[in-house]
């Protein structure tokens, strides 16, 4: 038995979500359903633009890979997180959330004076997440923050594409998979957002390149990898690379290829107040459903489940209540 169920790198960020109205991001100028990076003083721009909000604002970490992590712990399988954090408030949050979740890391002496990153997420009517993130001191994670011996100790490694973003991040991610390979571990490559695939193809296309286990996408980000306007085009294309994959379908459900047959798997209907967190809660629940050496079938009904949850609430992920709930639900212990 390993020691992990998980092994993710990526970079460690605290959210601030507000609820705005379309107007709003029309005025600021914020790309709807995007990931955008910004320096400190957009950020500061945007939350004087929202200052009357703030008060009903709701603070977590976040993160994509660590939002996924978390999750797989709550649910009872042991990740191992590696990112960056700074020595200040919101790292102290961060570091704590990971514990309290029962996610290792090796931060604990590794903390260096700056800023850790933030994202302001921006919440529409609709539910939809915009993301406007300054990656701060997560900007120089780099090919130090690998562990090569909890990768060891792994089932997965999960590489989030938000990395595509940093060069040195990139190289970092790049170094986990080579070792992961090396190490017999199996890899398993979020797109993480459209704007990754489409701006950062590249870069993208070197984190499958030689192919990975899984790959976890929507549907619009496998539509771009595959460059293409149907669904069949973009499972074709993503075949080339993976192995394995899931494309999620929002209230549609999923798609799955298992190897050797193609799944749809349907969504229960939902009245979803922030999409924030539910890809990350996806891959959360499917890696744990794998932990138990379910099916990918079995894992994608019981992520959609979990991902039609999550997206109920405000905030990136659920408690570990909820979590468990979720897991007596479906697997009935």
């Amino acid at each position: 038995m390993k020691s992990y169920a998980a092994y993710a790198i990526g970079a460690a960020l605290v959210d601030t979500e507000i609820q705005v109205s379309e107007e709003e991001l029309v005025a600021m100028n914020v790309d709807k359903g995007m990931m955008t990076l910004v320096d400190a003083d957009r950020q500061a721009e945007m939350l004087a633009h929202l200052s009357d909000h703030l008060i009903r604002a709701s603070h977590a970490s976040g993160g994509s890979a660590g939002n996924s992590m978390i999750a797989t712990a709550l649910m009872g399988a042991p990740t191992y997180m590696s990112c960056k954090v700074a020595k200040d408030d919101d790292g102290d949050i961060y570091l704590a959330d990971l514990e309290a979740s029962g996610v290792a890391h090796g931060l604990s002496n590794q903390r260096q004076d700056g800023v850790t990153g933030k994202c302001l997420v921006l919440i529409t009517p609709d539910a939809e997440r915009s993301l406007n993130t300054n990656l701060a001191i997560s900007e120089t994670l780099s090919i130090d923050e690998v562990n090569e011996s909890a990768i060891q100790e792994s089932e997965w490694v999960y590489l989030e594409g938000y990395l595509v973003t940093s060069p040195t991040g990139h190289a970092a991610a790049l170094k986990t998979k080579a070792l992961a390979d090396q190490h017999g571990v199996l890899t398993a490559v979020s797109f993480s957002d459209p704007g990754m695939v489409k701006f950062f193809r590249d870069n993208m296309a070197a984190m499958v390149e030689g192919g990975v286990e899984m790959v976890f996408c929507n549907e619009t980000e496998a539509l771009e990898w595959g460059q293409c306007d149907d669904i069949e085009g973009a499972i074709a294309a993503i075949k080339q690379v993976a192995r394995r994959f899931v494309i999620t379908l929002g209230a549609e459900g999923a798609i799955t290829w298992d190897g050797t047959t193609l799944h749809r798997t349907n969504a229960q209907p939902v009245k979803a107040v922030n999409t924030n967190g539910a890809g990350d809660m996806f891959a959360g629940a499917f890696l744990y459903a794998l932990s138990r050496g379910e099916t990918d079938l079995r894992a994608t009904e019981f992520a959609t489940l979990a991902a039609g949850e999550v997206v109920k609430y405000f905030g990136p992920r659920l408690d570990r209540d909820a979590c468990l709930d979720l897991r007596r639900q479906f697997f009935g212990d």
